[in-house]
C-alpha cells in the first residue's frame, strides 16, 4: 500500500471516529430537550421492531419538552409505552394526538455522573485515534523494512500522522468540554 493512500484512509477513519463521538454525545441527556435522545427507542410496528423516528414526528415544544406525534393514531399508546419503558427515565403523557415528554431537571450529583460518562466517551475516541496512528506507524515501518520507502519518508509519515492525530485529539477535547459545559449548566 502506498503512503498517500494509507494516510488518506487514516484521515477518513479519524473523521468517522469524530462523527461517531458526536452522535454518541447527542444521546447523552443534559436536562435540555433533544429529540435525538429518542432515536434509539424501537416500537412494535405491524409485528416488527421499528425505530421511533420512522413511526412518528419528533420535535420540541420548548427547551425542556420533546413532542412525539405518531403517524397513526393507534400507535400513540405503543409509542408512549416504549418511551416509558426505555432506560432513559422519562415519563411521557399524551393528549390523544401528541405525546409530550418533559425532561426532568438533573441533580448536581447526576450532572457529575454524566460528565464522567462524557469524558469516558471522549477517552474512547482518543484511544481509537491513537490506534489508527499506531497502525500507520507500523505500516510505515514495514514498508521501510521491505525497502519500499526511505527512512526520510518513514519519518515524514510518522510526523504527518502525529500532526493529524494532534488535530483530531484537539477536536475531541473541544467537543468534550462543550458537552461538559452544557451538562453542568443549570
Amino acid at each position: 500500500m502506498e503512503l498517500k493512500e494509507l494516510f488518506s484512509q487514516t484521515q477518513h477513519h479519524m473523521k468517522r471516529t469524530i462523527e461517531t463521538l458526536k452522535q454518541n454525545l447527542t444521546k447523552i441527556r443534559t436536562g435540555r430537550a433533544n429529540p435525538a435522545l429518542l432515536d434509539q427507542i424501537t416500537v412494535e410496528y405491524y409485528g416488527s421492531p421499528t425505530p421511533l423516528p420512522q413511526v412518528a414526528q419528533l420535535g420540541l415544544a420548548d427547551a425542556r419538552t420533546i413532542t412525539v406525534q405518531p403517524w397513526e393514531r393507534k400507535m400513540i399508546a405503543v409509542v408512549e409505552k416504549a418511551i416509558r419503558e426505555s432506560d432513559l427515565g422519562l415519563n411521557p403523557s399524551n393528549n390523544g394526538e401528541v405525546i409530550r415528554v418533559p425532561m426532568p431537571p438533573l441533580t448536581e450529583e447526576r450532572r457529575r455522573e454524566i460528565t464522567k460518562v462524557v469524558r469516558n466517551e471522549g477517552e474512547d475516541a482518543k484511544v481509537a485515534i491513537r490506534n489508527l496512528r499506531r497502525e500507520v506507524n507500523t505500516e510505515a515501518a514495514s514498508l521501510l523494512k521491505d525497502k519500499e520507502i526511505t527512512e526520510d519518508e518513514e519519518r515524514k509519515a510518522n510526523t504527518d500522522v502525529q500532526k493529524l492525530t494532534d488535530k483530531w485529539i484537539g477536536e475531541i477535547d473541544k467537543l468534550i468540554e462543550e458537552k461538559v459545559k452544557e451538562v453542568m449548566t443549570v
